[in-house]
Parts: C-alpha cells; sequence; structure tokens
C-alpha cells in the first residue's frame, strides 16, 4: 500500500469574489499524490496550474476546499510554528530563475536562508559547509557562493533554486514550471538533475509544466488541467498513449515529432468549450486508475473511445 502524502479536496482558488470580473482560478479539483512519485500537472497557460501549487503552498489563502499534508489539515495550521514546520517539509522551484533569487544577496546567503530561519545550523562553519555541499550536489562549484546571481546564466539560477529548496531537506517540492525559461539544451539537464535528487532524497514532486511530453518523461501520473478544472488523471502512459478528453487530445496533437512526412500531414485537434453546456460533471472512472471529468453518459462514451484507443 502507498502512502499518500498529499491530498488535496474540492480546492477553489476565487480571485475578486462577487465581482463582475471575478475569476475561478482554480474551480473544485481533487486529486492525490503518493509519497516518493511525481505528479505532474500540465494544461496552457491560465488554466489554472501555478495557482494550485500556490494554494497548496498557502501562498494563496483558498476560497474553499481542503489539502491534507502528512496527515495534517493544512488549511487548519494557525501558529507560527506550524505554518515555519510545514514550509520547511514543502518546498517550492519558481518559474521565473531570474524573478525568484534577490539580487542583492550573495549565492551562499540566498541558499542559507532556510537553514537560518530553521536554525539548522549550530556554527558559520557548518553552515558554509552545507551551503558548498548543497552547490556540489546541484552541479555548482563552491566559489559561486561568493557571487551575485546576475552573474550566472539561467540554468545556473535555476540549479541555486533548486539548492534553496533543498536546504531545509523538505519532503516535498513543488517545481512550478522550473524549465520553462530556459533552454531546449538546458531543461533536459535540470530534469535530470531533478530525478537524480529525487532517488538520492526520497522526495515527492508536483511537477507544473505545459509540456507533455517532458511531463510524461518525469511523471508517473498526469493531470490534465483547462479552465481551473481538472479534466483527466491517470498514469503517465495512461494521459500520453490513451488520452480520451478532447482536451487532452488537443495537448497530444499540438506534440511535435522529429519526423517532417508526419509534420507535414499532422492534423491539429482544435478545442473549443461550449459554455451552453451546463450539464453536471465530476471525476469518473474509466479505467483502473484512470479518471476523465465527466457525465453518466459521456463516462460510457469515453470508455468505448479508450477500448478503441487500445485495440489500435
Amino acid at each position: 500500500m502507498k502512502k499518500v502524502l498529499l491530498e488535496v479536496e474540492g480546492l477553489k482558488q476565487y480571485f475578486n469574489v462577487g465581482r463582475k470580473d471575478e475569476v475561478k482560478a482554480v474551480d473544485d479539483i481533487t486529486f492525490h499524490i503518493y509519497e516518493g512519485e511525481t505528479f505532474g500537472l500540465v494544461g496552457e497557460s491560465g488554466s489554472g496550474k501555478s495557482t494550485t501549487g500556490r494554494t497548496v503552498i498557502r501562498l494563496n489563502q483558498p476560497t474553499g476546499g481542503k489539502v491534507m499534508f502528512d496527515g495534517n489539515d493544512v488549511m487548519a495550521l494557525k501558529s507560527k510554528k506550524e505554518m515555519k514546520d510545514f514550509r520547511r517539509d514543502v518546498q517550492m522551484i519558481f518559474q521565473d530563475p531570474y524573478a525568484s533569487l534577490n539580487p542583492r544577496m550573495k549565492v551562499r546567503d540566498i541558499i542559507a536562508e532556510g537553514i537560518d530561519v530553521n536554525g539548522l545550523a549550530k556554527t558559520e562553519k557548518e553552515r558554509n559547509d552545507r551551503v558548498n555541499e548543497l552547490l556540489k550536489t546541484v552541479g555548482l562549484n563552491p566559489n559561486h557562493g561568493t557571487r551575485y546571481p546576475h552573474e550566472f546564466s539561467g540554468g545556473q539560477r535555476q540549479r541555486i533554486g533548486i539548492a534553496r529548496a533543498l536546504a531545509v531537506d523538505p519532503k516535498f517540492i513543488i517545481c512550478d514550471e522550473p524549465i520553462s525559461a530556459l533552454d531546449v539544451s538546458i531543461q533536459a539537464q535540470v530534469v535530470n538533475l531533478l530525478q537524480d535528487l529525487q532517488k538520492e532524497h526520497k522526495l515527492t514532486y508536483l511537477f507544473i509544466a505545459h509540456d507533455l511530453s517532458m511531463v510524461k518523461h518525469i511523471s508517473d501520473r498526469i493531470g490534465v488541467m483547462h479552465h481551473g478544472k481538472l479534466l483527466e488523471v491517470g498514469s503517465s502512459d495512461d494521459i500520453y498513449y490513451h488520452g480520451v478528453h478532447p482536451y487532452t487530445e488537443s495537448l497530444l496533437s499540438a506534440i511535435p515529432l522529429p519526423d517532417p512526412d508526419y509534420e507535414r500531414t499532422r492534423q491539429r485537434i482544435k478545442y473549443v468549450d461550449n459554455p451552453t453546456d451546463t450539464r453536471p460533471r465530476k471525476m469518473q472512472e474509466i479505467a483502473k486508475g484512470h479518471y476523465v471529468y465527466a457525465t453518466d453518459e459521456e463516462k460510457v462514451m469515453y470508455q468505448e473511445k479508450l477500448e478503441q484507443k487500445k485495440n489500435k
């Protein structure tokens, strides 16, 4: 039996509530993440992926729903000590390596901030040794600790962000599009680094990204988001090879392949929302561990579609 580390139930994050311009950034989504796995969250810009991550870690105060981490209700944490303990267990790697590092602080102090706040080093030497070890862990030179963020490339800055997240020995890391601002050649290096660190430190990831092929490479299970709703959840193979929701199919059809003949004939599937269709939907299991947001009638249709895809 796998242990569920993070459980999100009916999570809602609305902005400008009660006004004309109300935005339902995250609208009643439910999922869970097992200890030691990587759960990928994909969707286009504005689908609510990053807001989900920020709400789970309580950078945003949710409008509704429940978040359980390691058996504790995250929304019920009140005292500074409870929040500090939670923030030590749950860290975040931010999307923009340029904006997420303080330009006035040296790299050594940026990485050591969590160590200082949590009192994890008794002496200056212990603190410096820990920072040097973290820099080596993420593939940087200990001498880099005396430099400022502007002296590094985008990939190196993201490695500094990863070192900062690892500094407090977290159990769970939210990777908020950690590779989208990087060159393609650097993206693979950062993803491989994250995978190596996961094995070494027994980490659990929520990996947020646009690129379904990259998410398939790193994730054990994938959730597909659109307009604040979770539309399909399954293993990475289920979603990548047997995705049945029209929106999932549209994302899959946009993945380029290194085959000129295929690319010339490739048909892009366009997904168009139908705002007049207000039938009640919920997450329905169409195969073991494979869920789709659907009505009862649609569930049968998706099961048939899945059968057809598997028999091809």
